[in-house]
């Protein structure tokens, strides 16, 4: 990293943090992302030769290593070493009593057979905070069980709901959501178990299934049911107990998001579409009479976004005061002026693959804001940096432990 990215690295939040990130794919090293940006030195340890899948997840660069590894591992360090050999587990100890956090996503019980279980590394660093992410979490009867995003989303309730009414349920965005989410969650936990650690002097483990974060953002999905025992279907692009509050296709092609979450709103929305009689004390005045017929009241707002282009229908929305945004395909995002106003896409030159354009970081701190340093590193490019600064090996060994198959 060249001394003026070191400088501004040193001034970040995290700074004199250390991460050793084992995890693998995307929960888990997210978090360790996250915290890369703001500073924290995050070592991420990979299988020899083998390295990280997401080196081989997606579009595939000159440089041998995908577009997601490139994003996905910004800022860290990567050093190779294998946790299966008596000689690997010995130097990730060694590595552990000198970091401030682990994260792993490894199958509940993986780590205890290679003797790296929680309680280990507790007692080789009473002060270490452990990230664990997996699919099901660490206890329940289904802990053993293997998990991906899609599974996360699938039992975590969301995927149920994605999808039009008459269809199977849809992948909600992405199948990596479950993952991205437990790693967001996973990073608040870490700082969190740090900020306690600075109380306490100890540290502790953070437990998180890939489900549990989907889960808790169902808004009332489980009092409903609690309560009045309502099961909420799939309902395509509009919403639950709002209406109009859905995606509308434009004259040329496009679509747009309208909100309209009161009466007042949909008054302004009605009176703009020439149809101010429907509002107040006509058909449509009310929450529950939109709600009875929504094929009328979405009907009635298609025919008007149809004969208008998108960017008029915002505009005309936005006067009126009517919540309304394009829905944005990617080349709409890097065409879009607020994006590029607020900094959203940036540019990062990288010394293997060239310019590669990602999502910027967040959140935006204007006093000790993050950053993106490097992107992905290749394959054990700070084997020697880092094994010869916290381990204290030299190039013999180094060349032996590589001949060996430990790194």
């Amino acid at each position: 990293m060249p001394e003026s990215q070191n400088q501004a690295a040193s001034q970040r939040p995290l700074a004199g943090i250390r991460v050793i990130d084992i995890a693998t794919y995307i929960a888990a090293p997210y978090c360790a992302t996250i915290m890369a940006e703001f500073g924290a030195e995050v070592i991420k340890v990979e299988m020899p030769k083998v390295g990280d899948p997401c080196r081989r997840l997606g579009t595939v660069t000159d440089c041998g290593d995908t577009l997601v590894w490139l994003s996905e591992a910004r800022n860290k360090k990567s050093v190779t070493l294998n946790l299966k050999s008596p000689e690997g587990v010995e130097m990730l100890k060694k590595l552990v009593a000198q970091a401030d956090v682990l994260t792993e996503n490894f199958q509940p019980g993986t780590l205890e057979g290679w003797g790296l279980g929680w309680d280990v590394l507790r007692a080789v660093n009473p002060q270490l905070v452990m990230l664990r992410v997996s699919g099901y979490g660490q206890t329940g009867p289904y802990s053993g069980k293997p998990g991906f995003g899609r599974i996360g989303n699938a039992f975590g309730g969301i995927s149920f709901l994605a999808g039009e009414p008459d269809r199977p349920p849809a992948t909600p965005g992405s199948a990596t959501l479950a993952d991205y989410m437990s790693g967001l969650y996973g990073a608040l936990g870490v700082m969190m178990a740090l900020r306690a650690r600075d109380a306490s002097g100890e540290g502790q483990e953070i437990d998180i299934g890939l489900y549990e974060p989907i889960f808790r953002i169902l808004d009332e999905l489980a009092p409903a049911y609690d309560k009045v025992g309502f099961i909420r279907q799939r309902m395509g692009a509009p919403t639950v107990n709002v209406c109009p509050h859905s995606h509308y296709e434009t004259k040329d092609g496009r679509w747009v998001a309208i909100a309209c979450t009161n009466d007042k709103i949909f008054a302004r929305l009605a009176e703009l579409m020439g149809h101010g009689d429907v509002a107040g004390d006509g058909k449509y005045g009310t929450i529950k009479q939109r709600d009875a017929d929504r094929p009328g009241v979405d009907g009635m707002v298609t025919d008007w976004t149809k004969r208008h282009s998108q960017q008029e229908v915002v505009a005309l929305c936005t006067e009126a005061e009517v919540p309304c945004g394009i829905v944005a395909a990617i080349d709409e995002i890097f065409e879009d002026p607020h994006y590029a106003a607020r900094g959203n896409i940036a540019r990062v030159n990288d010394s293997r693959a060239g310019e590669i354009a990602v999502p910027n970081v967040v959140p935006r701190l204007n006093g000790t804001p993050g950053g993106i340093d490097t992107l992905g590193p290749a394959l054990g490019e700070h084997n020697a940096e880092v094994y010869g600064k916290l381990l204290g090996l030299g190039a013999d060994e180094l060349t032996r432990l590589e001949g060996d198959g430990v790194i």
